[in-house]
């Protein structure tokens, strides 16, 4: 099945095989925590499931279903009154790296990672963060977003750059603090 012009249109088991890794993912960067990530996911693919058969353009499949986790995550958070907050957790690891055990000094450099990763995406606004995220980690395009968001083209190509440049200056200010970190931890040892 592929998302392109003239497709025909999918079978639910094949857009739920295709689209469960990116539904989960989606809700989990959306703030659902993991106490409720399954039912916010069943959720989501009940309403796409009953929904289907309003799909008016199948090349823009992948956007359709990001909007409809965004609005039961929105009803999510609602419900529970809880607040979506980005905790900048990666949730794909690879297979190799499941099967080894890391050592403390990884473990605690990992969570260091984690820790910066998440201090610059704090940086960004949600409007922002959103576009960045689906862009590079979703390789959703401009024009997918649009749709997804239902926001402008010009709005999603805008917020992308400053995306990019804030996430840029968040970066090397992180950097930064690293080296003075380091600095100051040389000084101490001497």
């Amino acid at each position: 099945m592929a998302d392109s012009p003239g497709s025909a249109d999918p079978s639910f088991a094949d857009v739920y095989e295709r689209y469960f890794d990116f539904v989960w993912s989606s809700a989990r960067r959306l703030g659902v925590d993991a106490g409720a990530l399954d039912d916010v996911v069943q959720e989501a693919f009940l309403i796409v499931h009953s929904r289907m058969h309003t799909l008016q353009r199948p090349d823009s499949l992948k956007s359709w279903i990001y909007g409809v986790v965004r609005r039961t995550v929105s009803n999510h958070h609602r419900t529970r009154r809880a607040r979506a907050v980005w905790v900048g957790e990666v949730a794909y690891f690879d297979e190799a790296r499941k099967a080894s055990v890391p050592t403390p000094y990884e473990q605690t450099e990992r969570l260091d990672r984690l820790r910066r990763l998440s201090n610059v995406m704090r940086a960004l606004d949600e409007p922002k963060r959103e576009v960045f995220l689906l862009t590079e980690l979703e390789e959703m395009s401009a024009p997918e977003i649009a749709v997804a968001l239902e926001i402008p083209l010009n709005t999603v190509y805008s917020r992308l750059r400053a995306a990019r440049q804030a996430f840029e200056l968040a970066l090397a200010r992180e950097r930064e603090l690293r080296a003075e970190e380091a600095r100051a931890a040389d000084a101490s040892r001497r």
